[in-house]
């Protein structure tokens, strides 16, 4: 499940996604085969931490199993 982080909440896709240009026609992160395609990933602090991309609006995207 794809989880949205700002700051101290976690939004979910549909909240933040909806109105950005690089989302997907139904209005959600461009996720392909376990990438985000809308973004970059941002190095692991911990192998414990679940994978952290940065999308091009500048927010933090985990994937959180």
């Amino acid at each position: 499940m794809l989880v949205i982080l700002i700051e101290d909440q976690i939004l979910t896709p549909q909240q933040v996604c909806q109105s950005c240009l690089m989302a997907n026609s139904s209005g959600l992160p461009r996720w392909h085969q376990g990438q985000l395609r809308c973004g970059h990933a941002v190095r692991e602090i911990t192998e414990r931490q679940p994978q952290q991309y940065e999308c091009m609006m500048g927010f933090r995207v985990v994937n959180v199993e």
